[in-house]
């Protein structure tokens, strides 16, 4: 079976432990960046992820459900403009600064 090439934002699991997200590729180099689900990013060569795949140390897996973990996202950041921390509606006012044209 040949070894699938890691694609950024394809999700692997080692040795049915830690997941990861594959967030950057860099082919001059030969490496792949990883970032684990608690935040931690670490580099791997190609040849250590094709070796890896064959033996079976690697295996593709789901993207977790609460995507937050490696990310810092506060309580209430995913509400939209017009709600407080509670969900309640709250009314939005306009700088004093909008109407100001900078160039005249």
């Amino acid at each position: 079976m040949a070894t699938p090439q890691p694609g950024i934002g394809d999700w692997y699991r080692l040795n049915g432990g830690a997941s990861f997200e594959v967030v950057a590729l860099d082919e001059d180099d030969g490496t792949i960046e990883i970032q684990y689900f608690d935040g931690t990013v670490e580099e791997m060569d190609v040849e250590d992820w094709e070796s890896q795949w064959e033996d079976g140390a690697l295996e593709s897996a789901e993207p977790p459900e609460d995507w937050t973990g490696s990310v810092d996202v506060e309580a209430g950041d995913d509400e939209g403009p017009g709600t407080d921390s509670s969900g309640e509606e709250r009314e939005l006012h306009a700088s004093g600064l909008d109407g100001l044209d900078l160039f005249e």
